[in-house]
């Protein structure tokens, strides 16, 4: 587990799929000059791994040879994270629908989280970090000093995807989108391993009718808040 030392150092914001978290994360870490940690790239390269290996998403567990030839690597890179899986570098192809609907299915198995736990601790080792995802707050860095957890109304969410997927070049059907975001947010908060919960000591933002920008000065308004405090009572 991350040493308690060091948890000035980590931020961490989670949330469901679409509240906004990449890029609030992305953005505070640019001001900070922290590292971005996206949890979510980890698993849709997790996916991009199995589904080469033709592992089906629907699968109820991944056999060990997958798990054990998996090899991944993430480098701080301008704006974002390079990930490496089996030394090629993946991060262009990860942002595709199919490949982040597969990683919400493969990663509500419990080995497929334990494969990334000691990556995920391993950077906020080596980096000041700010690290977003579902669990960060919880069990990946529960010694984090400084939590949030972004909301947003479903249907405000399910409009950002759809934005999100018809800038990309995709085709995208509103009511689909909104449809698997309603499965997505049920696996995420019904699995076994790792659930979608807010920490009990972060801090909830809801990010519905905010911009990016708005966030992340929420998001520096508590730590500085937080800073200050301590200082005056030292």
């Amino acid at each position: 587990m991350t040493d308690p030392a060091k948890r000035t150092s980590i931020i961490t914001i989670d949330g469901p799929a679409a509240a906004g978290k990449s890029t609030a994360a992305r953005l505070l870490a640019q001001r900070l000059g922290f590292v971005l940690l996206d949890s979510g790239a980890l698993y849709r390269c997790v996916a991009l791994h199995l589904l080469r290996r033709k592992i089906p998403p629907n699968a109820v567990r991944i056999p060990e040879e997958a798990i054990s030839a998996l090899e991944i690597a993430v480098e701080p890179a301008a704006v974002t994270m390079k990930v490496l899986l089996n030394g090629e570098d993946v991060t262009a192809l990860l942002r595709h629908e199919s490949i982040s609907e597969a990683a919400s299915r493969f990663s509500a198995l419990p080995e497929v989280r334990q494969a990334l736990l000691d990556l995920q601790r391993s950077t906020g080792e080596q980096w000041n970090l700010v690290a977003e995802g579902r669990d960060m707050g919880t069990v990946v860095f529960p010694h984090a000093r400084f939590k949030f957890f972004l909301i947003a109304d479903l249907d405000e969410r399910a409009r950002r995807r759809y934005l999100e997927l018809i800038e990309r070049g995709e085709r995208a059907d509103f009511d689909q989108v909104r449809s698997q975001m309603i499965e997505r947010d049920q696996r995420d908060a019904t699995r076994k391993a790792s659930p979608l919960v807010m920490a009990s000591d972060a801090l909830a933002i809801d990010a519905g009718a905010l911009s990016p920008d708005e966030v992340v000065d929420r998001i520096m308004c508590a730590i500085e808040g937080e800073a200050s405090s301590l200082n005056a009572a030292r």
